[in-house]
């Protein structure tokens, strides 16, 4: 008899199509040899598929009923099994209830679903991009969801402070056509002051924001994402789905991008509800917008012009008359344009700059400048007036005097 090893080499060289002679020359074997070894069915090892008994085995039983009252500690369940005469150590046992460990890091949670026009979640979430030049960006992201309807808002923008934050609130409610009753947000400082006796305190500007716009803020609880799991996994799918391979000019033509694909997203069929979106919305119950003067009060900044007349806003710096600097003007984003203002009045308005660094000067900005000597306040000079003052004196003064002239 031939060892296996010979055996598995007369197979090779018959799956190459060698034939029974060739192999039998090759490996120094009759030609009746290799032929009665070509095609011989593998037989399996004697010892294949028995599986070795384990010192643990007896008290599986015991071990199972332990996992059952909530003992997953092996230390405590090798104690007791040696109680029982077991002579085995820990690893098996280890391996034994790991298959059966609760996990600790995610408690199971009770699913809620929202009522129609109650409640919106929204957060912040990072998002990456590639210059021309290859350099990598972060890009703040905004998202809002409405809890019933699973309908989307997504915003980049460049900033995630308090202002950017409620300007792409009040975007989101317009953009819904209704404000819900209720928003979860996650405790951020730009909304939240601190905690008092387990009650948030609210920022006062959110606060009054939240009154204008009428809903009322929650906050989810601490350690617990789940509670606005909606949206976290909206962050998630947006850098998953929306973001890959996407092109690009700006800011501007991002956002317009991630509209358009909320609205095409939110015209399918949604994987939990089984319902559309878009159609479901269009039923939800959702507050009245304010005045849109309410609205747009929320779309305003403050900045101080600087010395050499520019501000800044969202990382581009804009010119405004040289006369203001120094001074605090309001500026705002409005329909694709910066816009100043000192007062009531407009000074200045340009279409928006998307890529940070740019300056944006104003024609005529430093109109007068030299002249003034950089000074907007009236000069102290005395006046030049064109026409000569003429003393107008009655006639009986130039008789009396007529009079002593003839005396003399």
């Amino acid at each position: 008899m031939i060892r296996s090893g010979l055996i598995n080499m007369i197979r090779e060289k018959a799956q190459k199509g060698k034939s029974a002679y060739a192999i039998g020359k090759e490996l120094g074997i009759s030609k009746n040899t290799a032929k009665k070894y070509m095609n011989q069915p593998k037989k399996e090892h004697g010892l294949k598929g028995r599986k070795k008994p384990s010192k643990l085995d007896p008290y599986k039983p015991e071990i199972d009923a332990m996992m059952e009252r909530g003992i997953f500690n092996c230390v405590v369940i090798l104690e007791r099994l040696q109680a029982y005469g077991y002579t085995g150590g820990i690893t098996i046992i280890k391996d034994y209830v790991k298959p059966h460990r609760p996990p600790r890091s995610a408690p199971a949670v009770q699913r809620y679903e929202t009522e129609p026009g109650k409640q919106a979640q929204m957060d912040w979430g990072i998002s990456h991009y590639i210059d021309e030049k290859g350099n990598v960006h972060k890009t703040p992201t905004f998202v809002m969801l409405l809890g019933n309807s699973r309908r989307k808002y997504v915003e980049f923008t460049k900033r995630c402070d308090r202002y950017t934050l409620l300007r792409c609130m009040v975007n989101a409610f317009e953009y819904f056509g209704g404000v819900p009753d209720t928003v979860l947000t996650d405790r951020m400082k730009t909304v939240l002051d601190g905690i008092e006796a387990g009650k948030p305190i609210w920022n006062k500007m959110f606060e009054d924001f939240a009154a204008e716009m009428g809903f009322v803020p929650k906050v989810c609880r601490v350690r617990r994402p789940q509670t606005k799991g909606k949206v976290e996994r909206l962050i998630e799918y947006v850098k998953n789905n929306f973001l890959p391979g996407r092109q690009f000019k700006d800011l501007n033509d991002l956002n317009s991008q991630v509209l358009e694909w909320c609205k095409k997203v939110d015209s399918k069929v949604h994987g939990t509800t089984g319902e559309i979106p878009l159609e479901v919305s269009s039923k939800e119950p959702l507050n009245p917008l304010p005045e849109k003067a309410v609205r747009d009060k929320y779309r305003w900044e403050t900045r101080k012009v600087t010395r050499d007349g520019f501000v800044s806003y969202d990382g581009a710096k804009y010119g405004v008359p040289w006369q203001y600097s120094g001074k605090e003007v309001r500026v705002r984003a409005y329909d694709d344009y910066f816009e100043a203002y000192y007062g009531e009045v407009r000074i200045a308005r340009r279409k928006i700059e998307y890529a940070s660094g740019k300056v944006a000067w104003l024609k005529g900005q430093y109109e007068g400048l030299a002249e003034r000597g950089g000074i907007a306040i009236p000069l102290p000079y005395a006046r030049k007036e064109e026409k000569e003052d003429v003393e107008i004196r009655s006639l009986s003064v130039y008789d009396a005097l007529t009079g002593v002239l003839s005396n003399g």
